[in-house]
């Protein structure tokens, strides 16, 4: 039998990202000050979640395999199916984490009680733990939240946990064809929006309260999506009818009529697919989950 990995993954601190940016304490601290914000408030959140990060590490089995994997590496990362994966940040990096998962179980760690939502990351690290050797004997109870995949004409596909934005990648209008429920409508807008059950809590949840607040929003684990169209215009060729809904069953099309758009899931606009003028673009329910441990 195969000795079980725990592949931990973080997010640079506040701290870390300040340093790398301004180089010295001195000049991190100067730069927060003029903005109002105490260093001494980023170490303490530097330091806890170092703390969280050092119990996971240390409370694992001593004869178990370990990999630490920092967000911007996730998409170099070569993920074992047999691994048990430990999420130690915001709820935002389990999401981040998702779309280069399969079947692994995945554990999400709150640093920072108080300040993360925690829905994503309900978790001390004592807990993580345990829960960690629960998962790779088979015996933790799971949460399988559904995801979200794109996929063109041409075969290209992304997943994703929360959502997925089409649209220009400077936020410019965006012209396409959108098709859903048997019905069309060409549309110029900031861009569409397709989110899971997950997902309806973060960003999607003030998109509904504002364009479709009575629309019944989907469950993590339920086979559903819904779908948000950004400030479309109405115009003498282009119509705004189409603005929100669920897909309970089916897909949503768009066609293209820009010269480039991108489609990405979870805010990583840097891991995206260009879409080019006339090619045909489906969203709708991925086949995989994403296997949550929650006790």
């Amino acid at each position: 039998m195969t000795t079980p990995r725990a592949v931990i993954v973080h997010r640079a601190s506040e701290l870390t990202e300040l340093l790398a940016r301004h180089g010295t304490r001195g000049q991190v601290a100067f730069f927060l000050d003029q903005r109002g914000q105490s260093l001494a408030a980023v170490e303490k959140r530097h330091e806890r979640t170092r703390a969280a990060l050092a119990e996971v590490s240390a409370g694992l089995p001593l004869d178990w395999r370990r990999a630490m994997v920092e967000r911007s590496e996730l998409s170099r990362f070569v993920f074992e199916p047999d691994d048990v994966v430990l999420v130690v940040g915001q709820d935002g990096l389990v999401a981040n984490a998702a779309k280069y998962l399969g079947v692994q179980p995945v554990i999400g760690i709150d640093p920072l009680p108080g300040v993360n939502p925690g829905v994503l990351v309900p978790h001390t690290p004592s807990a993580g733990v345990a829960l960690a050797v629960a998962a790779s004997e088979g015996t933790a109870a799971v949460c399988e939240r559904v995801m979200v995949q794109v996929r063109t004409d041409d075969g290209q596909s992304l997943t994703a946990l929360n959502e997925v934005m089409i649209g220009q990648p400077g936020h410019q209008s965006a012209r396409y064809t959108l098709e859903v429920d048997g019905r069309s409508e060409r549309q110029s807008s900031s861009g569409v929006i397709v989110s899971t059950g997950t997902g309806s809590t973060g960003w999607c949840a003030s998109i509904a309260r504002i364009q479709a607040p009575r629309l019944p929003l989907p469950t993590p684990t339920e086979s559903a999506l819904a779908w948000f169209v950004r400030e479309a215009w109405p115009s003498p060729s282009t119509g705004a009818d189409l603005f929100a809904g669920r897909l309970d069953n089916g897909e949503l099309t768009l066609r293209v009529e820009s010269d480039r758009l991108v489609a990405f899931g979870d805010g990583m606009e840097d891991d995206r697919l260009v879409l080019s003028w006339g090619q045909r673009v489906s969203v709708g329910v991925a086949e995989r989950t994403l296997r949550t441990v929650t006790g």
